[in-house]
């Protein structure tokens, strides 16, 4: 079966999202975000979900939203960072897309993140405790990805212009 998705994982802000809006816009495809489909799903906001029902409801809830997303075609998928926790999750995915992981260094994720109330996993933490996330899923990412792409200095043009020419230029 042949891949028609992008599916884009990594760690919160590195612009999976920014950047799969505009690759879609590029290639006319659809987009998805499985963070802002949850959202939609419960009426609740990722940090909402997460004070009212906490983190393993809304790992459910993501990898319910993950069955429906991989059934699509022709479409980006801009993941959470916490996707790539469960197997089942990326086996769904790389069924059907090409997976692109969006590397950043932990300071620039620190920088992006650290008084950003919307993430319920970084707020008001230390570099250290984001650094300590970041080592526990690295391996994770680069278990699960196609291509990597660092996104460090690099507007979201760019980087959509790099998963483009990728896209462009194989086939699964």
């Amino acid at each position: 079966m042949k891949k028609t998705n992008i599916i884009l994982i990594g760690f919160m802000a590195t612009g999976k999202t920014s950047v799969g809006k505009k690759t879609a816009g590029i290639l006319n495809m659809d987009f998805v975000d499985t963070d802002l489909l949850i959202e939609e799903s419960l009426g609740l906001t990722v940090p909402e979900i997460f004070a009212k029902f906490g983190e393993n409801y809304f790992r459910e809830k993501e990898s319910q939203i993950v069955q429906e997303v991989a059934n699509k075609n022709n479409t980006v998928v801009a993941t959470g960072g916490g996707i790539v926790l469960n197997p089942g999750n990326m086996k769904a995915l790389g069924s059907t897309g090409i997976i692109f992981w969006l590397k950043a260094p932990v300071e620039l994720i620190y920088e992006r993140v650290k008084n950003d109330g919307y993430r319920p996993l970084a707020y008001n933490k230390s570099i250290k405790d984001i650094e300590d996330m970041y080592k526990k899923r690295y391996n994770l990412y680069e278990k699960y990805n196609d291509f990597s792409i660092d996104v460090s200095g690099k507007s979201v043009e760019n980087i959509a212009g790099e998963i483009v020419a990728y896209y462009k230029n194989i086939s699964f």
